[in-house]
């Protein structure tokens, strides 16, 4: 079994609690924050109804972030088939860390650099179990050895320049954790061995799941509010709470913000819209972010419905709360 695999993707209202933390911010976090300290923005005013998918507020540019997002989500899970797992960050991960001679393995791994050296299972093993922590399973079709693979390749992004490429030797399958928008799971993943390395890499096998893809990023023109990192709630509640990189301070001290949520919603997900209300008190503030938490409350209960954030209308790992 692959154990010891996480493949992350990450208020209290008013003056909640925080946890400073001054480096290894998501640099798209860090950035939100950064571009915060001179362009706040202003609070709507408490939770608002429900609106189709389709429906705009004109003027209101977050709220239309969120409905867009909602309407790219139901097309997904339509795109899906009506897939019932929603992964959360990358579905290619490594198992052991580059050797020293190996340097150049992890950005030619990113950008997709990689070639088989043996020929891979082109048989879709037969359907095996998703299993999440709380003991709740689904039976999923199981991606090849090649078919997955191909996807890893795909995946890629970026330019490893004169990278050589990663040579797989070998596929085996196995089970790894894997976080979903339901909270961790074990899964049926690929691994497969890489020449020159005790590094193997890996690749979730799951063949049916909802994937959205983001409207481009244009960092002239960025989203507004706050991207939040997780969620934390119950199916028969609607109450949910959603963590982020703010402020490390409240509102009443200089470069200190208070933070409120309110959230749009469809019958399958719910965009949770965050925004700071920044300490207006001129000054320099340093480039330092704190886990920052709020609360929202639904108009109806979350249900088995996907929490996703409001800047790219990505989903976030989410954390069942009893």
């Amino acid at each position: 079994m692959v154990t010891g695999m996480w493949l992350t993707a990450r208020s209290t209202i008013g003056r909640g609690r925080s946890r400073t933390i001054a480096g290894g911010l998501p640099a798209l976090a860090l950035a939100a924050f950064l571009a915060s300290c001179t362009s706040p923005v202003f609070a709507p005013g408490g939770s608002t109804p429900p609106s189709p998918p389709d429906e705009a507020r004109p003027g209101d540019r977050i709220h239309q972030q969120g409905q867009d997002a909602l309407v790219r989500w139901a097309d997904a899970v339509r795109e899906s088939g009506g897939a019932s797992i929603t992964f959360v960050g990358q579905l290619t991960s490594q198992i052991g860390d580059w050797e020293a001679e190996n340097g150049d393995n992890k950005a030619a791994l990113s950008a997709g650099l990689v070639e088989p050296v043996t020929d891979l299972p082109t048989e879709s093993p037969p359907r095996r179990e998703v299993k999440w922590v709380d003991g709740t399973t689904i039976d999923v079709n199981v991606l090849s050895a090649e078919a997955a693979f191909e996807d890893l390749v795909a995946a890629g992004e970026g330019d490893c320049g004169k990278c050589a490429a990663l040579r797989v030797t070998e596929a085996n399958l196995a089970t790894g954790l894997v976080e979903t928008s339901r909270g961790p799971a074990e899964v049926p993943m690929w691994v497969y061995g890489v020449a020159g390395t005790n590094v193997r890499i890996t690749r979730v096998a799951v063949d049916d799941s909802v994937t959205v893809t983001p409207p481009p990023w244009n960092a002239e023109d960025p989203p507004v509010g706050v991207r939040i990192d997780w969620a934390k709630g119950a199916d028969d509640s609607r109450d949910v709470e959603v963590g982020f990189v703010g402020a490390p301070d409240d509102g009443s001290k200089p470069c200190g913000a208070d933070y409120t949520a309110d959230a749009v919603e469809s019958e399958i997900a719910v965009v949770v819209i965050v925004e700071e209300h920044r300490n207006p008190t001129p000054g320099a503030c340093l480039g330092v972010g704190a886990i920052r938490t709020a609360d929202v409350r639904l108009e109806s209960r979350l249900g088995d419905r996907v929490v996703l954030e409001v800047q790219q209308g990505l989903p976030v790992r989410f954390e069942p709360r009893s």
